[in-house]
């Protein structure tokens, strides 16, 4: 599938709508219990930008991205205001803030990714999309400047030397959600001050 390491504008995304989106499977009994079900290991988020074009320049520029993209054929970069660093959004990214593995002195490559925890509860988000220039890592907490790259297309981190068994892996970065349009037509309206509008302009997320 076709993927553009492109972001779209940043200034409208900052005013998109949307977030994750579970799929349960819900069957009530006879005696009014329910059963319940996850179709899906993992969420899938979902936007709509429109939300975020405040002048007739903004339109041009979805216009020309939507374009550029053939509608829901290539994906994209879209970096979630909502949802964007390895920490809490008060807090600058440090290396501490995610486990990303623990050494066994042979594997070389650790996937970045981010735990959501509440409670007793948690889930694992791979990161597949980290912002170059924001990685940060650490093994056993001790902050590393070389030995290692983090490709920003697939969210790997590599070792020159593996690390040595038992030590924990951990990173802190940026990064943005892979996306394509979930339309093929964008449905503008031009008012008589030639400002223009698009009622809906949704994203989905992808596996890439």
């Amino acid at each position: 599938m076709a993927f553009h390491d492109v972001r779209f504008p940043d200034a409208i995304s900052r005013g998109a709508r949307g977030g994750p989106e579970r799929r349960t499977q819900i069957v009530e009994l006879a005696s009014g219990a329910e059963e319940r079900n996850a179709s899906w290991a993992n969420s899938r988020r979902r936007y709509d930008v429109a939300y975020g074009i405040r002048r007739a320049d903004d339109l041009a520029a979805v216009v020309a991205f939507f374009e550029a993209r053939n509608g829901r054929l290539c994906g994209f970069r879209f970096k979630d205001w909502a949802d964007f660093k390895s920490c809490l959004p008060s807090q600058a990214p440090g290396p501490a803030d995610q486990p990303i593995g623990t050494g066994n002195g042979s594997a070389t490559q650790f996937q970045l990714a981010k735990r959501y925890s509440s409670g007793a509860q948690s889930w694992t988000r791979a990161i597949t999309r980290p912002v170059a220039g924001t990685v940060t890592v650490a093994l056993n907490g001790a902050p590393q400047s070389s030995g290692w790259s983090a490709s920003t297309t697939t969210g790997l981190v590599t070792f020159a030397t593996a690390p040595a068994a038992g030590v924990v892996l951990t990173a802190g970065f940026e990064f943005d959600v892979p996306v394509r349009f979930d339309t093929d037509a964008l449905d503008i309206t031009l008012d008589l001050e030639r400002l223009g509008s698009i009622t809906s302009i949704p994203l989905v997320e992808i596996r890439a």
